[in-house]
């Protein structure tokens, strides 16, 4: 495993923000871990947690895209975060764009949008925190698509989010990746995988953060929720 991506799972655990328990998921389904990129609060954290996804978004897509789209509400410090790391680390200023749950009508930022305008020729990475389900793409896509004057105006590169739940879809035997990949025709990557977790953190025999127990709780969620 890269080291970056060992570093990056320390520090989502050292972050609180990678737990271990009995959680509920927006899609009702009972989990073993969960992951919550709101517990991400001070200067320091963001500040690294940018680097990490530029690191991530510059290996996957490159530099040829001008727009980071951070939807609504977490995307929107993600967003911000990651483009000042990336004029930082690869001296490429990219525009940040968010989207508001509900539509300004007052004032020269008046819309739906914060940030950056979307322009017709524009090319646009999507980052989110993690993606269970792949349902939070369905509002999102139109939203991005629309900013065009036609369907093919704007370029959707890819989506980039920390962690791949690996676990199917709503709709899908597949990965909410695999899926939204499969469905909209770009790539959707994450920083790191719930397999690299477990890789990383389990230990057999030793009671560390992943113990023997926790791995047989997380091998069971995947055989009940598991992409195929």
């Amino acid at each position: 495993m890269e080291q970056y991506k060992k570093e990056f799972i320390d520090f989502m655990v050292e972050c609180k923000v990678l737990k271990f328990g009995s959680f509920t998921l927006k899609s009702g389904r009972k989990s073993p871990f969960f992951m919550n990129a709101g517990a991400y609060v001070t200067g320091s954290q963001l500040a690294k947690l940018g680097e990490f996804y530029a690191h991530a978004i510059h290996d996957n897509f490159g530099d040829n895209f001008d727009v980071l789209f951070g939807p609504a509400y977490k995307g929107i410090p993600l967003s911000v975060a990651t483009v000042i790391a990336y004029q930082k680390l690869f001296g490429k200023e990219i525009r940040y764009c968010s989207n508001r749950k509900e539509a300004k009508d007052h004032g020269a930022d008046k819309g739906n949008l914060l940030g950056s305008e979307i322009h017709d020729g524009d090319r646009i990475v999507i980052i989110e925190d993690v993606t269970t389900s792949g349902k939070s793409i369905e509002e999102t896509y139109p939203v991005v698509k629309a900013q065009g004057t036609t369907p093919d105006a704007i370029t959707i590169v890819g989506e980039m989010v920390s962690l791949n739940r690996m676990e199917r879809a709503l709709d899908s035997q597949k990965s909410a990746l695999d899926a939204i990949t499969e469905k909209y025709g770009f790539p959707a990557r994450a920083i790191v995988t719930m397999k690299d977790v477990v890789e990383y953190l389990y230990k057999p025999g030793q009671n560390g953060i992943i113990t023997d127990e926790l791995k047989k709780e997380i091998d069971a969620y995947y055989a009940e929720w598991g992409a195929r």
